[in-house]
C-alpha cells in the first residue's frame, strides 16, 4: 500500500509539472493573460488554472501585469499574468577575426543590451579568449548583472566546429581543436550550457528566427566576403552535417574560390579601417565607376559554387550575408543571372537584413534553446 502511495503521489506531481508547462508555455506566447483566457487555451478546468498560476507565482515564473485604466463598467477587472521574462538572460556572441559582437537577451528574445569591440587581426589565440572573457565580464557589469545571472551562452566562431564543440579549423589563429566551451567555464560557473557553433551556422538560424527566412524551412545561408561559406536548414532544422563541416564551400580547391576572392582588389580609396569587402559595397551603394563590374565578377566567380549547393540541395530560399549584403538587391540580381545557365531553375534570392549582428542573434537563438531545460517541466501536453 505504501508502494501504491509513493507512487501516486509521483504520479500527482509529475501531472502537476506537466500542466505548469503548458501554462508557461501559453504565457510565453501570449502575455498578458487572464485565468479564463488560460483555461480556454490550454483545456484545463478553471480550478487547476488558479492553482497552478499562484503557484508559478511564487516560484518567480510569471507576475501580475498592470491593468491600465479604461472606460469599461465599474467593478474589480479580471487579473492577468505574464511571463516574467527578466527572470534569467542568454548571451549571443560573434567571436570574428576583427570583432566580437554581444548582445543580452531576455527568455523572451528581446535584445536589451549589445557591445561591439574590434580585434587586433593579430592577435593570438590566447590573446583572444582574454580578450572575449574581459569583454563578457565588462558588458555583463554594465548591465548590473554577473555570470551567475546567465542561464546560457552561445558563441559563434569562423570555421569549422565538431559535435562536442571543438574548433576544427584553422582560421583563427592558434584555436584548432580548441575547446573553448571549457576554456569559458570557470567564468560562467553557474551556466547550464556554453554552446560553441560554427558561425555561418548560427547566421541561418538568426534568418529563420528573425530574419529573411521565417517563413522558410529549406534555407542556404551563404556568407560573401573574404570567406565563403554555408549554413544549411533543412525541414526547418540546423544541417551540420556528421561533422560539423556542411556548408563549408571553401575548402574544395577546384571551385577556385581562393582565387576570386582576390577580385577584392580594386583601386577604389578605403576609409580608414575599411576592409577591401565593405568598401567594395560602399562603392557600389555610392555608384563609383567600375565598382559594379568588380563586383559582378567576382559573383560570376563564386557562381559555380552556390550552384552545386542549389542542385545538390534544392532549397526553397538562399540567403546572401555577409559583408557585402549592404549592396542590396544588386547583389540577388546579379548572381541570379549568373546562376541561370548553371541551374535547373533559380531559388529565391534574399539579402540578409540583419547586419553586424546576424551570427551573435544567432547565437542567443541557440542559447535560448538551451536555457529551455531550466524552465518547469518542458513536456508537451496537458491533462486535467
Amino acid at each position: 500500500m505504501a508502494v501504491h502511495d509513493r507512487s501516486r503521489g509521483h504520479d500527482l506531481a509529475a501531472l502537476r509539472d506537466l500542466n505548469s508547462s503548458v501554462v508557461l508555455r501559453e504565457l510565453r506566447r501570449e502575455s498578458p493573460r487572464t485565468v479564463s483566457g488560460l483555461a480556454g487555451a490550454t483545456g484545463l478546468s478553471r480550478p487547476t488554472v488558479e492553482a497552478l498560476v499562484e503557484q508559478l507565482t511564487a516560484q518567480g515564473w510569471i507576475a501580475e501585469a498592470d491593468v491600465p485604466a479604461t472606460g469599461r463598467a465599474p467593478g474589480r477587472p479580471a487579473r492577468r499574468f505574464r511571463f516574467r521574462a527578466e527572470a534569467g538572460h542568454v548571451v549571443g556572441v560573434d567571436v570574428g577575426l576583427k570583432e566580437i559582437v554581444l548582445l543580452l537577451g531576455r527568455l523572451d528574445g528581446q535584445i536589451v543590451a549589445r557591445a561591439r569591440h574590434r580585434i587586433a587581426r593579430e592577435a593570438t589565440g590566447a590573446e583572444r579568449i582574454e580578450l572575449l572573457r574581459g569583454h563578457l565580464r565588462s558588458f555583463l557589469a554594465g548591465q548590473g548583472l554577473g555570470p551567475h545571472d546567465v542561464w546560457s551562452l552561445g558563441v559563434g566562431v569562423p570555421g569549422m566546429v565538431g559535435e562536442t564543440g571543438r574548433i576544427r579549423s584553422v582560421i583563427v589563429p592558434d584555436w584548432t581543436d580548441l575547446d573553448l566551451a571549457r576554456r569559458l567555464a570557470d567564468d560562467f560557473p553557474g551556466t547550464g550550457r556554453i554552446l560553441v557553433e560554427n558561425d555561418v551556422n548560427l547566421a541561418v538560424l538568426a534568418e529563420h528566427w528573425r530574419g529573411t527566412a521565417q517563413l522558410a524551412d529549406d534555407v542556404a545561408c551563404v556568407l560573401l566576403g573574404p570567406r565563403i561559406s554555408c549554413g544549411l536548414m533543412i525541414d526547418g532544422r540546423l544541417h551540420r552535417g556528421r561533422r560539423g563541416g556542411a556548408g563549408e564551400l571553401g575548402y574544395l580547391p577546384q571551385l577556385g574560390l581562393e582565387q576570386v576572392k582576390k577580385g577584392f582588389d580594386r583601386a577604389g580609396e578605403r576609409l580608414p579601417g575599411e576592409s577591401a569587402t565593405d568598401a567594395l559595397a560602399r562603392a557600389v551603394r555610392t555608384g563609383e565607376a567600375g565598382a559594379l563590374d568588380v563586383l559582378d565578377r567576382f559573383l560570376a566567380g563564386v557562381a559555380p559554387a552556390v550552384a552545386a549547393l542549389v542542385l545538390a540541395l534544392d532549397p526553397e530560399l538562399v540567403v546572401l550575408s555577409g559583408p557585402l549584403a549592404p549592396v542590396g538587391d544588386s547583389l540577388a540580381t546579379l548572381l541570379s543571372a549568373h546562376l541561370g545557365p548553371l541551374t535547373l531553375h533559380v531559388p529565391r534570392l534574399a539579402i540578409s537584413t540583419l547586419g553586424r549582428e546576424g551570427v551573435a542573434l544567432g547565437a542567443v537563438r541557440r542559447a535560448l534553446d538551451a536555457a529551455e531545460a531550466r524552465l518547469p517541466g518542458q513536456r508537451n501536453g496537458a491533462t486535467d
